[in-house]
C-alpha cells in the first residue's frame, strides 16, 4: 500500500514520486544473512620492543573496547600501578602474549608481539580479501578468522598506503563464500546502506543506516573523495565493506569522526569506484599503478577566475589552476602551462580540486585524454599521454621569465607594496635562489591591499597576468592593461617560502 501512498502524495505537491521519501525497509535480515558469510576478522601481529620500567608490572595491552581493557586498568590503579592504554586509533592493537624469553640486557626492554584487529570481506571465492592497509601495515603474521570461526594464515598479495587498501590471500579446501563490488557513482545521498564488519573476533557485525553525504575531503591524503555515512562504525570495523540494497560492495569502511572513539554517526568509507580499480591492480601487479599528469595545482577562486575573464555558471568557479608544471612529464610534453586552468579531463568537469588527482590516478597508464583547458581568455582542448606515476617526483617547475635589469625599488600605487629588479644585494637579502626570476617585494605596508592578500617582503612576483616580469614597470603595464580592459583583478604567480602560488590582486583606482 505504501507505493500509491507515495505516487498520491508526489501528485499532490505537483512533485515527481522520486522526491518523496520511501519508507523504511521492512528489514534487513535476509540481506544480513546472505552477506555475513563473505565478512572476516582480520588479525596481524608485530614483533616489537617494549622499554623495561622499574615502576612496577606494566599493564597488558588490549583491543580499546576490549571487556577485559577497563576490568585491568581499574585493578592496576587500585594497586598503586596507575597505567593507561593509550591507544585511541582506528589501528587497535592488544597483547598476543609473551612467549619469548626477555633478553639478557634489561635496559633493552622486553619482546612483545603486538597485535591489529580488523575487518575485511572476500572478493572472489579463491580466497581473495580486501581490507584497509592501516590494519595489516608492518605485521609480521597476518591471520583472517572466517565466520565459521576457522582461521587461515593470509599472504598479502599488495597494498595502497595513499588509498588505504591491501589486498590479501588465503588458502581454504573449499570455495568461500564472495560478494562483489557495485558502482558507488550510482548511489545517492539518503540511500540505504549496511555496514558490516567483525571487530575484536566477537562476530559479524551488521548496522544499517544511509548515504550522509559524498565526496567527503577528510585531509588523510591527495585522493580523498569519502562516502559519509551515518551507519554505526566502530573501531575493529576498519577495512569492513558497505553495502547497497542489493547486496553489493559500494565502499571499504576506513575512518570515523570521534571525540570519544566510539560510533557518533559520522563514519566514512572509500567509494567502490575507486577502490575496485586500486585493487585489480593490487592483484595483477601487486602495487598499484597510477596515472601522472605532472602538474601542481591550486583552487580557482572567484577573484581567479574573474582576472582570467572565465565566466563559471551559478555555483561558484570550478576547474584547477596549474600552479607548476614538472620538466618532461606528460602535461609539459602536451604544453600545458602555468596559468592554465584546467576544466575538464577526459570529458569529466572538474567541480572541485580534488577530482582531478582522483581521475588521473584511475586513468590507464598511456592513454590518450582529451584536457580542456582556459587560456588567454578562451576555451582550449589539448591531447595528454597520462604516463605512470614515478616513485620520485621532483618538484613542478615554474615558468621562467627573462632576466631583469637593474632598476632601483618603486612603490606601485594603491597596492600598498615596494618592489624591486633582482638585483645582487636583493637576492643576498632575502635569500633568493640564482636561478630565480622576476621581482622582489621589499616592502608591505600592513594595512594596504598587498599585506591583504598575504604578500610580504621577500616574495617574488613571477608573473602577472600570465606574462613575466623582471622590472616594477613591467608589472605596472599588466596593471594599465587590466583596468582598460575592465579587469577587476589580476593574478600574480608569486614564489615564496612555501612555494609557488597564485595571488588575485584587485586592480586599484588610477590616481
Amino acid at each position: 500500500m505504501r507505493l500509491p501512498i507515495v505516487l498520491a502524495l508526489a501528485a499532490a505537491l505537483a512533485l515527481p514520486a522520486s522526491a518523496i521519501a520511501r519508507g523504511v525497509p521492512d528489514g534487513f535480515a535476509d540481506l544480513a544473512q546472505n552477506l555475513l558469510p563473505a565478512v572476516v576478522n582480520i588479525s596481524s601481529t608485530q614483533n616489537v620492543q617494549t622499554a623495561s620500567s622499574d615502576k612496577g608490572p606494566e599493564m597488558p595491552v588490549f583491543p580499546p573496547g576490549s571487556p577485559f581493557e577497563q576490568f585491568f586498568k581499574d585493578f592496576m590503579n587500585r594497586h598503586g600501578h596507575g597505567g593507561d592504554n593509550g591507544d585511541n586509533g582506528e589501528n587497535d592493537q592488544g597483547d598476543e602474549g609473551d612467549n619469548e624469553q626477555a633478553p639478557a640486557d634489561p635496559h633493552q626492554g622486553h619482546p612483545h608481539r603486538m597485535q591489529s584487529l580488523g575487518s575485511g570481506f572476500i572478493v572472489d571465492p579463491s580466497g581473495i580479501i580486501v581490507t584497509n592497509n592501516h590494519v595489516i601495515e608492518g605485521a609480521d603474521e597476518i591471520s583472517v578468522t572466517l565466520q565459521d570461526n576457522t582461521t587461515l594464515k593470509a599472504t598479502l598479495i599488495g597494498r595502497d598506503d595513499h588509498f588505504d587498501i591491501a589486498v590479501l590471500q588465503v588458502h581454504a579446501d573449499h570455495p568461500l563464500p564472495a560478494v562483489h563490488f557495485g558502482d558507488s557513482d550510482v548511489s545517492r545521498v539518503g540511500d540505504w546502506v549496511l555496514a558490516i564488519g567483525n571487530p575484536f573476533g566477537l562476530g559479524g557485525t551488521v548496522t544499517a543506516g544511509i548515504i550522509s553525504a559524498r565526496g567527503r575531503d577528510i585531509q588523510e591524503g591527495p585522493y580523498d573523495d569519502f562516502i559519509q555515512t551515518d551507519a554505526a562504525i566502530n573501531r575493529g570495523n576498519s577495512g569492513g565493506p558497505l553495502f547497497n540494497m542489493d547486496g553489493q560492495v559500494i565502499g571499504i569502511n576506513t575512518a570515523i569522526y570521534s571525540p570519544s572513539g566510539g560510533s557518533i554517526g559520522i563514519g566514512f568509507s572509500i567509494p567502490s569506484d575507486e577502490a575496485s580499480n586500486v585493487v585489480a591492480q593490487l592483484r595483477k601487479f601487486g602495487r598499484p599503478r597510477r596515472g601522472w599528469l605532472g602538474v601542481r595545482i591550486q583552487q580557482v577562486t572567484p577573484d581567479i577566475a574573474e582576472s582570467l575573464g572565465l565566466h563559471e555558471p551559478a555555483g561558484g568557479a570550478q576547474g584547477a589552476l596549474v600552479a607548476g608544471v614538472n620538466h618532461d612529464g606528460p602535461a609539459d610534453r602536451a604544453h600545458i602551462q602555468n596559468g592554465d586552468i584546467i576544466l575538464s579531463f577526459n570529458g569529466k568537469p572538474l567541480r572541485a580540486l580534488n577530482r582531478l588527482p582522483l581521475l588521473v590516478a584511475e586513468t590507464p597508464i598511456d592513454a590518450h585524454v582529451p584536457v580542456d583547458i582556459w587560456r588567454a581568455g578562451k576555451r582550449q582542448t589539448v591531447e595528454v599521454v597520462v604516463a605512470e606515476m614515478p616513485d620520485d617526483i621532483k618538484p613542478a617547475e615554474p615558468a621562467k621569465p627573462r632576466l631583469p635589469p637593474a632598476n632601483p625599488s618603486v612603490e606601485l600605487s594603491g597596492l600598498g607594496m615596494k618592489l624591486s629588479p633582482l638585483t645582487d644585494a636583493a637576492r643576498q637579502k632575502y635569500k633568493i635562489d640564482a636561478q630565480q626570476k622576476g621581482i622582489v617585494i621589499t616592502d608591505v605596508a600592513p594595512d594596504g591591499t598587498a599585506a591583504d592578500h598575504g604578500l610580504k617582503a621577500g616574495d617574488v612576483v613571477v608573473e602577472v597576468s600570465q606574462a613575466p616580469v623582471a622590472t616594477p614597470a613591467d608589472m605596472q603595464k599588466r596593471i594599465d592593461e587590466a583596468r582598460t580592459n575592465s579587469r577587476k583583478s589580476v593574478l600574480l604567480l608569486v614564489q615564496g617560502q612555501d612555494g609557488l602560488r597564485w595571488v588575485p590582486l584587485p586592480v586599484p583606482k588610477k590616481s
